[in-house]
């Protein structure tokens, strides 16, 4: 909930991408229906590419990606609270 809530207060302004998984589509589909998070954009990553490329070896994990590119990755779970003030940063920027 904490995530949909911070995409939604930022909804036009930063973007919000789910990648639930790595595996078959259907499980991450599954994932997606029993998180909820069906309102956001998600990328399937079948082969695990994305997760590998950002160093994620488990969820949750976000990757803050900023307007040149660089990304920052924080692996484990944050609140509402947390993920608006990196939200905002990114916006100001």
């Amino acid at each position: 909930p904490d995530v949909l809530e911070a995409a939604a207060e930022f909804e036009g302004t930063v973007e919000v991408l789910g990648v639930p998984g790595r595996g078959a589509t259907d499980e991450m589909a599954g994932f997606v229906s029993d998180t909820g998070t069906g309102s956001l954009r998600h990328v399937v990553d079948a082969d695990g590419g994305i997760w590998r490329d950002f160093g994620v070896i488990g969820q949750p994990a976000f990757a803050f990606i900023d307007d040149d590119g660089t990304a920052e990755v924080f692996v484990g779970g944050l609140g509402r609270d947390q993920l608006v003030e990196r939200m905002n940063q990114l916006a100001s920027s």
